[in-house]
């Protein structure tokens, strides 16, 4: 399953009850508790009568005792929200049974069973989006992590593997297509209705299950396997959606061929649907054979999606087609295990996207992602290990750490191993483990009996939250550089104190004089503290540490501005090279905020800056991508990361003093390179891509120095523009200014993409991310429009989350940006607590804001807190926020 990729009714005060009764706190579920379950399923069978208001499932289960279980005279059949009609064991009525909150017990005794129950559900009341569910006149559902208990009465967990067969049936002119997991095997029809009959014969947890039924169109292709088998590709959405669908079908094949060349998996059914969805929680899910996406991760065309539209649905249809082994066809033994699937499959789809497009620029992207929400996370409240320990509501852990550091730690593994070693690994764990339910040390164990390595340090990585702080010293005497580090991973919650990690660094030592070095090397510090030496140098060296991002740590280093400038105009690791940009100016902008310049200070440093922007504006040898990435500066959360206690006003004044200093020093270069960008014609290229956004940043940079000019040269770029990138690059631009250019590209954007919803989506975040100084009553006012609603996931994110990730008004010094997220919290979660819960993190990080907003921000948890009848999803992630 994808999470939102994107760090995309409430207005006035929610009313509170006096005295509000306080919410019972959900159970600790623990991962040394688990126990295999006490019964086996190896069949099911499912019929579906299907109605938009009214569905009635039969569930059939083929249940026997699990030799390897503690013996279990009842068998526990979850259930949320749902009611038995009916329950038979054997053919005979079972008068026995009980229910235990939400889930029907059923004592069993004997070695095997046949259990049939029947339940009634409605899906177009199911606001939550889990389970079966109506969107806009279809229905579909969502089983990831436990919505399948909301469907019937199930044993409703991952290690609990079955294969399924399906039959719906519904109303032929509303449900003209049925389709479900694996292969249809059967249809028919009779009078107004029809029927489908489908078998999945590969085993499958019930989270896996997916089930869709609507008035949908398709496009059809084919994919022939490494081995000669054809398998039928579908992508099915709404008629008028189907011109937007080529770039998804294209990138689904690219998927599969890739998987073969580089992991050697095979497809391994005869068919493969994608189905998009308007109204879903998360960006996409791995269903067996079907999977079921958000519309913003299916629809594309040059008019209505960016660049980066463009790359995040190949990279999210990567993501679940690659689902397939890493996570169908070996899944999780329990929720604990779930950076087994998650992370290992993101770094799948990251290096799929490498390959498809410039390896350093996605390289780069992954890890400004990383920085910016899982770093914040892992130094919070809300701070775990990749693989956790234990949890209230598991929904609450699908999380950067789980995903992003997940990644990062089996990159590490690859780094250590080397590509040929590591596949030899990866191999091993798919041939060792297919058709089961794994866990993570089984995939560690996997890398080290097939890549040879000694990974028994390495497994802290595993257990231990927090980012490892690396410092970095170099000396030099004689003709031998010393290299002096040592690492402290930082206490955090439950976890005070840290063991040493094995830190793979990639590392070169450059010569001044003439700009080289002798080769990149690798070494691994496992220790507190280490030192190596390199001999061979008549002068110090300039160091080049953590190249390609070879470790997720914090590297902490006093480093000469002159040795930044250095790295940033010679370093051949593109990756590096960006960091030492970086560095130059995040150092600059946490002493400006900590006060620690004086006026000559800072007016040499802009200068340094300024310069080595405009070297990368001249540098004839780079190409557009990688001159974009050079040329942007570091994010607020970034520079906030760097302090114990971030004053959020300044930084966003100290930043944007900056971006003008350079907008002034270098306008007629920013000019000349907007200018030679918008030469090039539109093409999907890299040097389109590259184009398109060297000319944007040259707005923003130009937008701190010249409003007036900025506004006219993007109110020129967005008339002009012919794709979206363009025009929303241009429009992102004037939504931060006063001019009258905004407000007219505003109304036009809105009048010329009224009832498309992906695209009024952007709309909304651009003006709620925006840097205008009313962007607080801009997102009050947007609250309050006829588009807005909170019942759709994709909108509620495009406005609420873009503004809480928007820091110069989500932060407002009186609190308001902290009463507006705390309203919306309190309104949707009895909408749809999975989303609602997401808007906790940012109130959660008032520890690490100065002292005046950090009163503010908790007093708006606590007013949550103290709401009746919070959500198990919401009331953890609030509770953990204050403990």
């Amino acid at each position: 399953m994808d999470i939102a990729r994107t760090p995309e009714t409430p207005g006035g005060n929610v009313e509170m009850a006096d005295a509000a009764p306080q919410p019972k706190a959900p159970p600790m579920i623990r991962r040394d508790d688990y126990r295999p379950f006490g019964w086996l399923v190896p069949e099911t069978k499912l019929d579906f009568e299907l109605g938009l208001e009214s569905t009635h499932v039969t569930a059939t289960l083929t249940v026997a005792r699990n030799a390897k279980a503690d013996p279990a005279p009842v068998i526990r059949l979850n259930g949320d929200g749902l009611e038995p009609e009916s329950v038979l064991v054997d053919g005979v009525p079972a008068t026995n049974w009980t229910m235990d909150e939400g889930d029907l017990m059923l004592p069993l005794t004997g070695e095997a069973h046949e259990i049939r129950i029947a339940t009634t559900i409605q899906p177009s009341t199911n606001s939550q989006l889990m389970g079966l569910y109506a969107s806009n006149g279809m229905l579909c559902t969502q089983c990831e992590a436990e919505g399948f208990r909301r469907i019937t009465f199930f044993p409703d967990r991952p290690d609990v593997l079955s294969t399924y067969t399906v039959r719906m049936s519904g109303p032929k002119a509303q449900f003209p297509v049925l389709l479900c997991n694996g292969n249809r095997i059967a249809v028919g029809e009779g009078g107004d209705s029809h029927w489908a009959e489908w078998h999945d014969p590969w085993p499958k947890p019930s989270y896996l299950f997916a089930l869709v039924a609507g008035d949908l169109v398709a496009r059809n292709d084919s994919f022939t396997t490494m081995s000669g088998r054809k398998v039928e590709l579908n992508v099915y959405v709404r008629e008028g959606d189907l011109d937007r669908t080529e770039h998804a079908m294209e990138s689904l094949k690219r998927s599969m061929k890739w998987d073969e060349e580089v992991f050697g998996r095979e497809y391994d059914l005869d068919l493969f649907n994608i189905v998009a969805v308007s109204d879903f929680n998360m960006g996409a899910m791995e269903n067996k054979g079907l999977n079921v996406f958000n519309t913003k991760f299916v629809l594309a065309d040059p008019e209505t999606a960016t660049d980066a539209d463009y790359d995040g649905i190949e990279g999210v249809i990567g993501h679940e087609y690659f689902h397939n082994w890493s996570g169908n066809r070996i899944t999780c033994r329990d929720w604990f295990q779930l950076s087994l699937k998650e992370g290992f499959t993101v770094l799948r789809d990251q290096l799929f996207s490498q390959d498809m497009g410039s390896a350093p620029v996605k390289r780069i992207e992954d890890v400004r992602i990383l920085r910016m929400a899982q770093f914040p996370e892992d130094s919070g409240p809300l701070a775990h290990p990749i693989r956790p320990d234990s949890y209230r509501e598991i929904n609450n852990f699908y999380t950067a750490t789980v995903y992003n550091k997940g990644a990062e730690v089996i990159r590490m593994m690859r780094t250590m191993a080397g590509e040929e070693r590591f596949r030899a690994g990866t191999d091993l764990y798919f041939d060792r483990h297919d058709g089961e339910a794994a866990t993570c040390e089984d995939f560690v164990e996997a890398i080290e009996d097939g890549a040879g390595l000694d990974l028994k340090q390495f497994r802290l990585w595993y257990s231990q939250a927090g980012t490892p702080k690396v410092s970095v010293s170099l000396e030099h005497e004689g003709n031998t550089a010393t290299l002096r580090l040592g690492q402290v991973v930082p206490s955090t919650p439950g976890q005070l104190d840290k063991q040493p990690m094995p830190i793979p660094l990639k590392l070169a030592l450059f010569d001044r004089a003439s700009g080289k070095h002798g080769g990149e090397q690798l070494v691994v510090l496992d220790k507190a503290a280490d030192t190596f030496t390199f001999d061979g140098f008549a002068e110090k060296p300039v160091l080049s540490i953590n190249r390609t991002f070879s470790a997720p740590v914090t590297i902490e280093r006093d480093v000469p501005r002159e040795d930044l400038v250095f790295l940033a105009a010679k370093d051949d690791d593109p990756f590096a090279r960006y960091e030492a940009m970086q560095e130059l100016m995040t150092g600059h902008l946490v002493a400006a905020v900590s006060g620690s310049l004086g006026d000559n200070d800072r007016a040499a440093a802009r200068a340094d800056i300024a310069r080595a922007l405009g070297a990368v504006i001249a540098d004839a040898t780079l190409d557009d991508l990688m001159r974009g990435e050079l040329l942007l500066m570091p994010g607020q959360t970034h520079i906030a990361e760097q302090m114990l206690v971030a004053d959020p006003g300044r930084i966003h004044a100290e930043r944007e003093a900056l971006k003008a200093a350079v907008g002034a020093v270098l306008a007629e270069d920013l000019v000349a390179m907007h200018a030679r960008a918008s030469t090039l014609p539109f093409t999907m290229d890299a040097a389109g891509k590259g184009a398109r956004k060297v000319k944007t940043i040259a707005l923003t940079y130009l937008a701190g120095a010249d409003p007036e000019r900025a506004s006219a040269l993007a109110a020129s770029q967005y008339d002009s523009a012919d794709n979206m990138t363009d025009r929303q690059g241009a429009l992102m631009v004037l939504a931060g200014l006063g001019t009258a250019e905004r407000t007219a590209r505003l109304i036009d954007f809105y009048n010329r993409y009224q009832g498309n919803a992906l695209v009024i989506d952007k709309w909304f975040a651009l003006q709620a991310s925006s840097l205008h100084p009313q962007a607080i009553e801009h997102v009050k006012a947007l609250a309050d429009h006829p588009d807005f609603t909170l019942r759709n996931p994709n909108r509620v994110r495009s406005l609420y989350m873009a503004f809480a990730g928007n820091p110069s008004a989500f932060h407002a010094a009186d609190g308001e940006g902290y009463r507006m997220v705390a309203d919306l919290i309190l309104a949707l979660d009895p909408i749809n607590p999975q989303t609602a819960a997401r808007f906790v993190p940012s109130l959660g990080r008032w520890r690490r804001i100065e002292p005046g907003r950090a009163a503010l921000m908790r007093s708006e948890l606590e007013r949550v807190a103290a709401a009746p009848h919070l959500s198990r999803d919401t009331f953890e992630q609030v509770t953990r926020s204050l403990d």
